[in-house]
């Protein structure tokens, strides 16, 4: 080290000296003392490294002043200070977004966790009878009007809903599912893999895009505990396929004594089909058809908060409710009461289609989108000052969500473009708002698709987007 890195490195500034720099910013005096001492040490510690290691390329470089330094230290006690899980702005027209948290909650899903986090609630009390009681009640008897089950149990999500099964009814017995069913149901969780951790021993029958039923027949044996059929929701195999529905695999289960678990992945308890999109299979379907486990998530096309939902018949709900591993997987208080609100909803379909953010969505009339791009592209407009060059294009939506994965829903979008900023700096720009704002580009342009964007955030949005055209 030179002398003159060392003369630099004696000249940084300390902590304190710092902090009263600070202490006259108007800014800094509204933040916590931990987050702007910490962000001193982060700025101080960051030019310690640039001068003791800068030498070995170049000279070291000027010390910035100590208002510099300060200033620096300032932007990163914001972002300190600031909720790592922030609430932002969807305009990617992804309606089930699982990097931006999936189904957005209805208001009275919303309503009912803060009700219940305020204080105390009668999670597991039976206030009829005065005694213990199970937190599966609060949801048990919704699921099974909606499905037709016998008995139901909610876990943390679908993942720990199918383990659970394999676990309680297959451990270190072999499970029967078509190998064209072996999915990635994302962030590389594998239906083999979660097999293998429940303890199941994976026996996959037919190929890649034909499977029949006297695979099955032909793979049972001794050893066979469960015949396990999964819904590939987030891919599609077109041309020659054949596949056995479920309905069969109920016969031959009765047949042969085991049980048919489904796991139908995005848990629609409407049928789509009636809003032009293509048909998902539905829990009430496959418990008609005979499955005496069904499996599916809460928070993708059910539209509530996560969870993994268990139907089917009573005997084998009771098993997987006993087994230890459920207490480990079980839901929690707060997404029981924002379930229970969703569910709620689906007694009357037409309110869960006004009233769950997603079916909105889905549901949303090109014309009511067509009206809400010109609002909004007028209003950008007119914050803009001409800095933007802002019009309305067509353009798709998707469902998203490992749901429906070759549906494109038609819809328009704005397109926002700026002479002196590329679209990537535009989204860059974006993502660091307050709230941030997720967009798509498309064709050289920042687009937002006014499908996922709630009411309420339209006016924040094009202010956002105003804001960040500024040269």
């Amino acid at each position: 080290m030179d002398s003159r890195t060392r003369l630099l490195l004696r000249q940084l500034p300390s902590v304190d000296e710092l902090l009263q720099e600070l202490s006259i910013c108007e800014t800094a005096q509204t933040l916590p003392r931990w987050a702007v001492v910490e962000a001193i040490r982060e700025v101080l510690e960051r030019w310690r490294r640039i001068l003791a290691t800068g030498q070995s390329e170049s000279a070291p470089p000027d010390l910035p002043s100590r208002a510099a330094l300060a200033s620096e230290a300032q932007r990163i006690a914001l972002r300190l200070n600031r909720p790592a899980l922030r609430r932002l702005i969807n305009a990617t027209g992804v309606v089930i977004h699982t990097n931006l948290g999936r189904a957005p909650l209805a208001e009275v899903g919303i309503e009912r966790m803060v009700e219940v986090a305020q204080g105390y609630s009668n999670l597991e009390y039976e206030l009829e009878q005065g005694e213990r009681g199970s937190r599966q009640s609060h949801v048990e008897w919704l699921l099974c009007r909606l499905t037709g089950a016998e008995a139901a149990l909610a876990v943390n999500n679908n993942a720990a809903a199918v383990l659970l099964a394999i676990n309680t009814l297959a451990e270190g017995k072999e499970v029967v599912v078509s190998r064209g069913e072996l999915v990635e149901i994302g962030d590389s969780f594998r239906i083999p893999d979660i097999m293998r951790r429940a303890g199941g021993i994976l026996r996959e029958v037919g190929t890649t895009n034909r499977t029949y039923l006297r695979d099955y027949e032909e793979a049972i044996g001794a050893t066979s505990a469960m015949l396990l059929k999964v819904h590939t929701s987030n891919f599609r195999i077109q041309g020659f396929v054949s596949h056995v529905p479920v309905a069969m695999l109920a016969s031959l289960g009765e047949k042969t004594g085991l049980p048919v678990v489904e796991d139908v992945g995005s848990g629609a308890l409407v049928d789509l089909s009636q809003i032009g999109l293509s048909k998902e299979p539905m829990p009430s379907e496959s418990i008609r058809a005979g499955a005496d486990l069904v499996t599916f998530s809460g928070d993708k096309l059910l539209g509530g908060p996560q969870a993994g939902l268990i139907v089917g018949k009573r005997l084998l709900v009771e098993k997987l409710r006993r087994n230890p591993l459920a207490r480990a997987v079980r839901i929690d208080k707060l997404t029981l009461a924002a379930l229970e609100a969703t569910l709620r909803l689906y007694l009357d379909e037409r309110r869960a289609f006004s009233h769950i953010p997603v079916l909105r969505a889905l549901a949303m009339p090109l014309q009511e989108i067509e009206k809400r791009a010109g609002r909004l592209r007028d209003r950008i407009v007119a914050l803009a000052s001409g800095h933007l060059e802002v019009s309305v294009i067509d353009g798709t939506s998707e469902v998203g969500g490992g749901a429906l994965p070759l549906e494109s829903i038609p819809t328009r979008l704005v397109a926002v473009q700026a002479a002196h900023l590329t679209a990537p700096v535009l989204d860059g720009r974006l993502r660091r708002t307050d709230p941030p704002v997720m967009v798509r580009i498309k064709d050289g342009l920042v687009v937002l698709d006014p499908r996922t964007v709630l009411e309420d955030e339209l006016e924040t949005l094009a202010n956002l987007v105003a804001s960040v055209a500024v040269p």
